[in-house]
């Protein structure tokens, strides 16, 4: 449509003459609304910040691999402070941030609940006990990517360029808060890296060593998909429930609902790969542009039958 014919559109004499509200009269409408769903409840408390919980997820990266972030390194003969340094504030962030996603999951607690405090606290700690195990996992998943793709120089290139390490290293986080039994925090780290990357990996995934993502953009992983180790998946690629009949997804709510992904398979560009029951055997390889909704032998190929 023209810009004049826009103006027109909107000047009509047809066009209804608008009372403005008040602000005092908009008010009482949403507050209204607030309390006649349960959307959205105002609970007297604050929820996870998004701001915090970037701030947080960087924290660990920096830690799992120095410079990642863009962050100043110091000086070797200060490196341990600074490491010790860095943990403190985690250890600080990190609680504040798990506690907050308590109280909002447990609508009967008090703001000022203890019980939740301290359940963060003990949360945080365990979390950070497990650093060095996550690194490992972390180190292991750059090392796929950069073996498994050609066109990168250096390690380092890796570190710093490629969405689908970085969406997994977040996930890796994400993974080790949500076995401790948070919920809230962990799917923010893993929306702000969907957001970021294009790839949207749920925490609850199991997934294992070793693992790549190349390119990445578009790259879904629901909430049940388990995933082996040494497992490459290309951009595009979806593993998904299958579509449920309106009203049953509450219903199915825990079940086994995504795909298993055994070791050592391939996944090329755009394949899409559903159902709790499909298993996609060890050294499997999935071609491009397939629809799988049933299992696949080990050592098969599965390709588009019009190519």
């Amino acid at each position: 449509m023209s810009e004049t014919n826009t103006r027109a559109t909107v000047e009509s004499p047809q066009s209804p003459q608008l009372k403005p509200l008040s602000n005092c009269d908009l008010a009482a409408q949403l507050l209204e609304s607030y309390r006649s769903d349960d959307l959205y409840m105002v609970r007297n408390r604050e929820l996870p910040s998004p701001h915090e919980v970037a701030l947080v997820v960087n924290l660990i990266r920096e830690l799992l691999l120095p410079g990642s972030t863009g962050a100043s390194q110091p000086t070797a003969s200060l490196l341990h402070s600074f490491v010790e340094g860095q943990l403190a504030t985690l250890r600080v962030k990190l609680s504040q941030q798990l506690c907050r996603g308590l109280l909002y999951s447990w609508p009967q607690a008090q703001p000022d609940c203890c019980a939740c405090e301290s359940q963060a606290s003990h949360m945080a700690d365990l979390f950070l006990n497990a650093l060095p195990e996550l690194r490992r996992l972390v180190i292991l998943d750059v090392r796929a990517a950069y073996d498994g793709d050609p066109a990168a120089r250096r390690v380092d290139e890796v570190v710093f360029s490629y969405p689908g390490v970085r969406a997994v290293t977040v996930y890796r986080l994400a993974h080790a808060l949500w076995l401790l039994g948070a919920q809230v925090v962990p799917r923010m780290m893993t929306e702000q890296a969907h957001a970021d990357t294009g790839i949207d990996i749920h925490p609850g995934a199991e997934i294992g060593e070793s693992f790549f993502i190349d390119h990445g953009t578009g790259v879904v992983i629901g909430e049940t998909t388990r995933i082996g180790n040494r497992v490459r998946i290309y951009q595009g690629v979806t593993l998904g429930a299958l579509s449920l009949p309106r009203g049953t997804a509450r219903q199915q709510s825990g079940r086994k609902r995504h795909p298993t992904i055994e070791d050592d398979v391939i996944i090329y560009a755009n394949a899409t790969i559903l159902g709790g029951e499909t298993v996609i055997g060890q050294g499997a390889i999935v071609g491009g542009n397939t629809w799988v909704t049933e299992s696949v032998p080990s050592k098969s190929r599965v390709s588009n039958p019009c190519r």
